[in-house]
């Protein structure tokens, strides 16, 4: 054990702490410029070999930054069933990487003894990244950490973040998910994808097309790999693959939902059906452009929507008991609430914005679907749910449109990434969808009309005045707030509006919507304005948008 500690303390002088540097494990882990991350990612690997040790399961560590400019980099944590990392090991995680070198041992063992942990327990952990320059010296790091408490590595190289989730979920399943391998991934997704899509009578060329932005990240190399298998069935064009742009510079999922316009790269054709990921390829938004040239989003709510009812149809016509829901935050548009919970007649629950909020109550359904505005989701079905649908298709007695409905929903459990939102497994997904339903992009967009919506920030000088409630769709301090707020959207049509604290910078989020683009940007500004006077707002008063 001392030697042990040893090495640690040999190896962690190779990766010094820049000192006095303070960071947060956040909702998506650590992320920041990468030059500040050598010392983080190799603590990560200290942590991560404790957290297998402690478990006796695979732990993964994915270094990305996502959608953040390729000068940044971040790093992730993931537990034995493919999910985030466990909460009171995020609070361990902060105190690893903020301690100062002389008491990086003193804060191990303090985890070591909290937990129980048995250091003679061998320990697991795969790594994976994506294609920032940083990326390959700064995982090399999280392989010195791993190795200085004695962990063995299985290192992917590059891979999209939901790819290292489904490896971590394959090997701590003993391959009940799948095989551990992007061989193995591309299989079973392919096969799910061919089987859906395989029995859709005469669809034409035009039907097959889908433009890709790869966002010049790993989702773009992943496609090239899949691609052959997906081929007879889905035609991709794939641009911003690498070769010549810079990682999610005007391109990507975030840039096209922020900007509401196509990415660089991406020449609209009326009617075509085109898609973005994100830079490490867990988010994936649609869009196309109409006969007006108008451009069109079909975002997370769109796609939320088009899976559950789906999945919907055919539950009621395989006759099977089973309750979906859908997952939403208060960033979801009321169109889309409204459509399923009153037409659709499905289950809506809201939750605090942020994926393990979204993935956990999802958890509670026989089968969940969440995803954010953002594009980042996924479908969870519940052992039971999974159970009945395998004994339904093997049922010799039940009529062939029971039989129909029961393939169709297991291939669809095959084709979904369960343990993350992942941007090919749901294209693949919306692709099959589309198809069967025999829907063009401009049937799915017109399914609900989105109402017009504005999203602002306002600086303050501490966000913690802030504190909020109902899923943080209600402010309970600052006093007086609500009750402004309230007061603002009687003022317009269909509205409603609320605020959140940022959680990694002293701004207020603001959200409206209204029956009309100028009402729903006089709300945001309104409320802008109630926020700036009561919650300790920094600088000039927010101007009006107009």
């Amino acid at each position: 054990m001392m030697a042990q500690f040893e090495e640690v303390s040999v190896n962690s002088k190779l990766h010094p702490k820049p000192e006095g540097l303070i960071m947060q494990y956040g909702t998506a882990g650590f992320r920041s410029n990468a030059k500040h991350l050598d010392h983080i990612m190799f603590r990560m690997g200290l942590l991560a070999t404790l957290r297998s040790k402690k478990t006796k399961f695979t732990i993964g560590v994915m270094v990305t930054a996502s959608h953040n400019p390729e000068e940044d980099n971040g790093v992730k944590l993931i537990d034995p069933m493919g999910e985030m990392v466990a909460v009171e090991w995020e609070i361990y995680a902060t105190q690893l990487a903020n301690a100062e070198q002389d008491s990086l041992l003193h804060e191990l063992k303090s985890i070591i003894e909290a937990e129980g942990i048995d250091l003679t327990e061998p320990a697991y952990v795969f790594v994976g990244r994506d294609t920032r320059p940083s990326s390959a010296s700064l995982s090399q790091a999280v392989v010195d950490g791993v190795c200085s408490l004695g962990g063995k590595i299985l290192d992917y190289g590059l891979v999209t973040t939901p790819q290292l989730h489904y490896m971590v979920c394959c090997c701590n399943t003993k391959s009940c998910y799948g095989s551990a391998t992007l061989e193995g991934y591309y299989q079973k997704l392919s096969q799910a994808f061919l089987q859906l899509t395989h029995n859709v009578p005469n669809r034409t060329d035009d039907q097959k097309r889908l433009v890709v932005d790869g966002a010049n990240g790993i989702g773009a190399l992943k496609m090239k790999e899949l691609e052959p298998f997906i081929r007879s069935e889905l035609q991709v064009l794939l641009s911003n693959d690498g070769s010549q742009g810079k990682l999610n510079h005007l391109c990507g999922a975030d840039y096209v939902k922020v900007q509401q316009k196509a990415p660089q790269g991406v020449t609209l054709v009326e009617g075509e059906r085109c898609c973005s990921f994100d830079g490490d390829a867990d988010r994936i938004v649609y869009y196309y452009t109409d006969s007006k040239g108008s451009f069109h989003l079909l975002d997370g709510d769109k796609i939320a929507t088009l899976i559950s009812t789906f999945l919907k149809e055919l539950l009621t016509q395989a006759e099977l008991n089973l309750q979906i829901a859908v997952v939403q935050t208060a960033y979801a548009n009321g169109s889309s609430t409204r459509y399923l919970e009153d037409i659709m007649k499905v289950v809506v629950c809201c939750t605090k914005t942020g994926v393990k909020h979204l993935h956990h109550a999802a958890q509670k359904y026989d089968i969940g679907v969440y995803f954010e505005a953002n594009g980042h989701g996924t479908v969870l079905f519940s052992k039971a749910a999974h159970k009945q649908i395998l004994e339904l298709v093997k049922d010799p007695n039940i009529n062939d449109e029971r039989k129909h409905a029961a393939k169709l929903l297991e291939n669809t459990v095959n084709l979904i990434n369960q343990t993350v939102g992942d941007a090919i497994s749901d294209m693949m997904l919306i692709e099959a969808v589309l198809a069967i339903r025999g829907m063009s992009v401009q049937d799915w967009d017109s399914i609900y009309t989105d109402l017009p919506n504005r999203q602002l920030k306002v600086t303050v000088s501490d966000r913690r005045v802030i504190d909020t409630t109902d899923a943080e769709r209600r402010a309970v301090t600052p006093g007086g707030l609500q009750d402004a707020i309230d007061a603002l959207v009687k003022k317009y049509k269909s509205a409603r509006a609320f605020v959140r604290p940022s959680g990694t910078e002293d701004v207020v989020r603001v959200y409206a919507e209204a029956d009309s683009q100028e009402s729903a940007d006089c709300l945001a500004h309104e409320v802008s304005l109630a926020v700036h006077h009561l919650a300790g707002g920094v600088g000039e008063k927010p101007k009006p948008l107009h």
